[in-house]
């Protein structure tokens, strides 16, 4: 399995040395940025597999970055950031990132979110069913779009995974931590706090009916299950 490439956004020279040489010595090709405009002009020009974005950039916020990259592309974007408050967590996942790690953070741990989204891109990409189909419910993974009664969801790049996922294992529970594994690559209290809000915007966008759902049902205290719909 070919590794991804790299985006590195790290305006401190010492943090970004570090990121560059821990992914050099595991082989990932990589790019860097050292502030909003490079990152962006980088990523329309290398186009690579995933970013690495740091939040305090010198002449653009962090979260503006994510925005902007999510007008066109859905890119894994990983951010490492010193803002630890679960506030700042909660909007730049919003806005559109992947993952999120704190500062300081240990390099093991690093590469083990990128093992996470190696995985998530080969799922992407590994040539199966093309169009999954549950009663009005369409997701066409080959244009990353889902559909309900022929009009398309407007789902953030979380809330299309965390679909993706339900629909891969239709009629199963799917405990919280299996859910925050697969998606954050970790199982803390917070990923779980994180779940319940991206799985109550979800269902928001595709249940006609939030409070009587078709589609997603809660198992209190375990998880979540799509239902298979005639």
């Amino acid at each position: 399995m070919n590794k991804p490439s790299i985006l590195v956004v790290e305006d401190d020279t010492a943090v970004r040395n570090l990121i560059a040489t821990t992914l050099k010595l595991h082989d990932y090709r990589y790019t860097t940025a050292s502030n909003g405009a490079g990152a962006i002009l980088a990523a329309s020009s290398h186009n690579p597999d995933v970013v690495l974005l740091d939040l305090g950039l010198p002449d653009m916020d962090g979260v503006e970055v994510i925005r902007r990259l999510r007008s066109w592309s859905n890119m894994p974007i990983i951010v490492i950031s010193a803002r630890s408050d679960d506030t700042d967590k909660i909007e730049a996942l919003d806005n559109g990132a992947d993952d999120y790690l704190t500062k300081p953070f240990s390099v093991e741990e690093l590469l083990a979110r990128l093992r996470v989204t190696q995985r998530r891109l080969a799922l992407m990409g590994d040539g199966g069913e093309s169009v999954f189909e549950n009663g009005k419910l369409k997701i066409d993974y080959a244009s990353g779009c889902a559909y309900i009664d022929g009009e398309q969801l407007h789902l953030t790049p979380m809330e299309y995974k965390l679909l993706c996922l339900l629909a891969q294992h239709v009629g199963k529970v799917l405990t919280h931590t299996f859910l925050t594994q697969n998606i954050w690559g970790s199982s803390y209290e917070n990923d779980v706090a994180s779940l319940r809000v991206f799985m109550a915007t979800l269902r928001k966008k595709l249940e006609k009916a939030p409070d009587s759902p078709q589609y997603i049902q809660t198992h209190i205290g375990v998880g979540y299950r799509m239902l298979r719909v005639e």
